[in-house]
């Protein structure tokens, strides 16, 4: 079976799900074979750039893939249990089935993404280069998606099958398609990193080149990716958090700033200071006005009766908030007031989304808008950094990174804030008030799930969601949690591929 390449995406036809071999046989007579493609520089930068725009994908991890981390977490959800099915509501009700449209193709999607990275880093030895660090650039590249795509599927589902060569024929598809433990996924993401830091890749992007990898986007994935090891794996704890502890460091050296607080909370998310913000470390670069490149998540949040957000007309409900989120911003909490807003339409009567702005003429009434997606930023680096001293028992350094986060953000010292009776009940450990720091700082930017399951253990995580109010969740039920939420379950016909090698997470 031949495998085929959409010159300008890439795209592949070989993934990991069940399809008939006489398909799969087929050929395409408009496409460009593999065999045949990779043959100048250009042709392999054309290939990574097509490994990049997998990532805009709202089935993988663009944008608009919320339904996969925040509408799983406490921060928002739905109230609808009938539109599709009622599928997308299956995810903030705990009621998740290996059936679930939504879930199969967002597997796929990521498949499909890390499909393209092997696509080019097992031919790109036959393009000659003028400049050999030309090509270990484009390998760091296509190794930095490759890992951050593993990095999405290991967290949800555990262990999962690792592939990382081209596979062509139908053989080598079946024979990739096994579970392997979560250590094997996290050393080759660990490896693909570590790789990128051996190439001439900037420290940090040049404008034309925002959205791309850069060192110091490595340094903070490698950062991120040594502490969810040292917080989901049995072994090596201490070993994994000193590595996070070195390459988050190793990342926060690279600052182009002095204190946090230098850059006001509105800057990171403003279209006019995009590529300028020095918080900015790894971002989806759109396109403002671009019908096919813009941002739609401004309009896309943007209640009914609003313009905040954008020129676009709307006439729904927006980003859904959950009331538990509201309740635990803190008074006079700025990010509130940026991030939030009560809409007070008749037909919606609650609060929306205003993180994400684009009301300039530039976005057109059709909600072009130009917001740049963030992956990472150097409060997340400075959190982790609070996080990983925290798990190494120095609480005292703890405190002086997450005070770097509150100051900007116009709070008081977490000493001063300790004396707070409200505030010392809702978070009396040092542990909660870290995840409460990130839950305000970074709502809705598809962190929340991902901050909940490296904190709390199966069993801790269903105590934790369950002792909140059923009154902040709408008609999503908390008692449907149960241990076995903690990963997704393997869609069904993922299952059926091999039920012994694909066999399901427990509890589904």
């Amino acid at each position: 079976m031949k495998k085929y390449i959409l010159i300008a995406a890439l795209g592949t036809t070989v993934c990991l799900s069940a399809c008939k071999k006489e398909f799969l046989q087929q050929n395409n007579p408009n496409a460009v074979t593999v065999d045949n493609y990779f043959k100048t520089e250009n042709d392999v930068l054309l290939a990574v750039n097509g490994a990049y725009q997998a990532l805009r994908s709202s089935n993988t991890m663009g944008e608009n893939s919320g339904l996969f981390t925040d509408e799983r977490s406490d921060d928002t959800g739905r109230n609808d249990n009938q539109s599709n099915a009622g599928e997308p509501f299956q995810f903030n009700d705990f009621s998740l089935l290996p059936s679930n449209s939504y879930l199969k193709t967002h597997w796929l999607a990521l498949y499909n993404s890390i499909a393209r990275t092997n696509v080019i880093l097992s031919n790109i030895d036959k393009v000659s280069f003028a400049n050999p660090a030309t090509k270990t650039n484009y390998i760091a590249e296509a190794k930095f998606v490759r890992a951050i795509m593993y990095f999405e599927l290991v967290r949800k589902w555990g262990p999962v099958p690792l592939v990382t060569k081209q596979l062509v024929t139908t053989e080598e598809v079946t024979a990739a398609t096994f579970r392997v433990p979560e250590a094997d996924v996290y050393n080759q993401i660990v490896a693909d990193l570590k790789d990128g830091l051996s190439s001439t890749l900037p420290n940090f992007q040049p404008t034309a080149g925002i959205g791309r990898a850069s060192k110091a986007a490595i340094n903070a994935y490698l950062g991120k990716v040594y502490l969810t090891m040292a917080a989901t794996l049995a072994n090596n704890k201490a070993e994994n958090l000193g590595n996070a502890n070195t390459y988050l460091l190793a990342a926060y050296n690279m600052k182009t700033f002095g204190n946090l607080s230098e850059i006001p909370y509105a800057d990171v998310f403003d279209v006019n200071k995009k590529t300028t913000c020095k918080e900015l470390i790894f971002q989806i670069a759109n396109k403002q006005g671009d019908v096919n490149y813009s941002s739609s998540i401004a309009a896309n949040n943007q209640a009914k009766g609003e313009t905040i957000n954008s020129l676009k007309v709307s006439t729904g409900i927006g980003g859904n908030v959950t009331l538990d989120l509201i309740n635990e911003y803190e008074t006079s909490d700025l990010r509130k007031d940026f991030s939030v807003k009560y809409a007070n339409d008749p037909i919606v009567k609650d609060w929306f989304i205003t993180k994400f702005r684009d009301a300039s003429s530039l976005a057109t009434a059709n909600g072009y808008g130009g917001n740049d997606w963030i992956l990472m930023r150097y409060a997340d680096v400075i959190l982790m950094l609070a996080e990983v001293n925290m798990l190494q028992g120095n609480d005292a350094v703890a405190i002086q990174y997450l005070d770097m986060v509150r100051i900007r953000a116009g709070m008081p010292t977490y000493a001063v804030s300790r004396t707070n009776a409200a505030y010392a009940t809702a978070f009396p450990t040092l542990k909660l008030a870290l995840l409460h720091e990130r839950r305000v700082e970074f709502a809705f930017e598809h962190q929340r799930w991902f901050d909940l399951i490296r904190n709390f253990t199966a069993t801790e995580l269903a105590t934790y969601l369950k002792a909140k109010p059923q009154s902040s969740f709408g008609i999503a039920k908390l008692a449907n949690v149960t241990t076995k939420d903690r990963f997704f379950p393997i869609p069904f016909d993922e299952v059926k591929l091999d039920p012994a090698k694909m066999y399901q997470n427990p509890g589904y």
